[in-house]
């Protein structure tokens, strides 16, 4: 069952607030990286390049932990268990831009590498945690 994010948790993700997602490696062992995130419905939107490790991971394995911290309250917490629903390098471009506006206030993502491939990764919500509750 899945769990659905509260109208408090959704501010938070309407924040310029880094997310930390968890992602496994092959190995078992977690990796945890900060990435921007948004909101696609119900869905928990990040982007990263092919061939970085959590896109490795995640690709691998869809089991993600997620973490995000209100900039402004640091004791105002959303807490994520989910499981990757989407992977695909459909529109991530645009969805990297999109993340550059709202993070960087650019219309264009700035730290394109030459033969860089983006990928789009979406994450339903199986298990949330906020605090306060």
């Amino acid at each position: 069952m899945t769990d659905v994010l509260t109208p408090a948790a959704r501010a938070i993700f309407e924040k310029q607030v880094l997310a930390h997602v968890a992602s496994l490696g092959p190995d078992g062992a977690p990796h945890v990286t900060p990435v921007w995130v948004e909101l696609d419905g119900d869905l928990v939107v990040i982007n990263t390049a092919l061939g970085r490790a959590k896109a490795r991971n995640l690709a691998a394995d869809a089991r993600v932990a997620i973490s995000l911290t209100d900039p402004d309250d640091n004791y105002s917490v959303v807490a994520i268990r989910g499981t990757v629903t989407t992977f695909t390098t459909d529109g991530a471009d645009e969805v990297i831009d999109r993340l550059a506006k709202k993070y960087l206030g650019v219309d264009s993502y700035p730290y394109r590498r030459e033969g860089e491939v983006r990928v789009t990764v979406k994450i339903s919500t199986d298990r949330i945690a906020q605090q306060p509750a």
